[in-house]
């Protein structure tokens, strides 16, 4: 078994003053979300008529994925399938409170 050093209270001090906690830890950056910049209204830029010609002809139709790929947001999306239902050129899937979920109309389903 060693025997512990016996340091001098000049010594400990010392070693304290030299040690110190070391480096700051560095955080890294926040990765930051680019913010959307969806339309609001129907315009020039986002119109309607894109809607009645890609919608129609998507497999997979939801409030999210509208809003995605035409730039709108999800309450004029969601305003525009049920405008879209309700004309019969698409056909809902599942309607729960969570979920919407409507398929393209076929000739035979239609």
């Amino acid at each position: 078994m060693a025997k512990a050093q016996l340091k001098s209270k000049e010594a400990k001090a010392r070693a304290a003053q030299s040690g110190g906690k070391g480096k700051k830890k560095k955080w890294s950056k926040e990765k930051n979300r680019d913010t959307l910049n969806n339309a609001v209204l129907f315009d020039e830029d986002h119109p309607h008529a894109k809607l009645e010609k890609e919608v129609p002809k998507m497999k997979l139709i939801t409030i999210a994925t509208v809003s995605e790929r035409l730039r709108i947001t999800g309450s004029l999306a969601r305003v525009s399938i049920d405008e879209l239902e309700a004309k019969g050129i698409i056909k809902r899937v599942v309607h729960t409170r969570n979920a919407r979920i409507y398929t393209r109309a076929t000739a035979a389903a239609a």
